[in-house]
């Protein structure tokens, strides 16, 4: 079976933004951390913008592999240099975005 063939290859990193997406929504659940719920909303809602970027970037590799490629790309490159004295946390926001880049870039050139 060659690579043309394989399901995973379309399947694995739109699964894996959006997996992505929702662990860092789950980030936003630090907004309710003391206090009335009420007043945390607006918190949690901005706490909930880079998971929704995330998935509206995926969503748009849904269409377009080449596009999830690049913004994945840009993100992991964002995030890294953003906090560069954090490594633990490179590994663990940016590293993942890095594969969904990668493998969005293989499905992208696998369809041209």
């Amino acid at each position: 079976m060659s690579v043309r063939d394989r399901p995973a290859v379309t399947w694995a990193p739109r699964v894996l933004g959006f997996a992505m997406a929702a662990f860092l929504a789950l980030f936003a659940l630090d907004a309710f951390d003391a206090g009335p719920s009420a007043a945390a909303l607006p918190d949690f809602a901005i706490h909930l913008l880079p998971a929704l970027l995330v998935a509206l970037i995926a969503g748009a590799g849904w269409k377009h592999p080449w596009l999830g490629a690049i913004g994945f790309g840009v993100l992991a490159g964002a995030y890294a240099m953003a906090d560069p004295h954090r490594f633990d946390w490179i590994l663990v926001i940016s590293g993942p975005l890095a594969v969904v880049a990668v493998l969005f870039a293989v499905d992208a050139s696998r369809k041209t």
